[in-house]
């Protein structure tokens, strides 16, 4: 699950460890941030980036 891709900055992409597949994503810089969305993570792939920040979570190992 070792994915190197960059954010458009050439900065590797903020990453946060959850242990539910739905979660939540606005951004994290109050009025600074972005709309709220829902995200899913497909168990198989492990992981899924928020299309406003490219904040990507990685599911935790059971």
């Amino acid at each position: 699950m070792s994915d190197t891709s960059q954010t458009p900055t050439g900065n590797p992409p903020e990453t946060e460890t959850v242990t539910q597949t739905r979660i939540a994503c606005d951004g994290g810089e109050g009025a600074l941030g972005h709309p709220r969305v829902w995200l899913q993570i497909d168990r198989k792939k492990g992981w899924v980036e928020c299309g406003y920040c490219d904040k990507r979570f990685v599911l935790a190992d059971d």
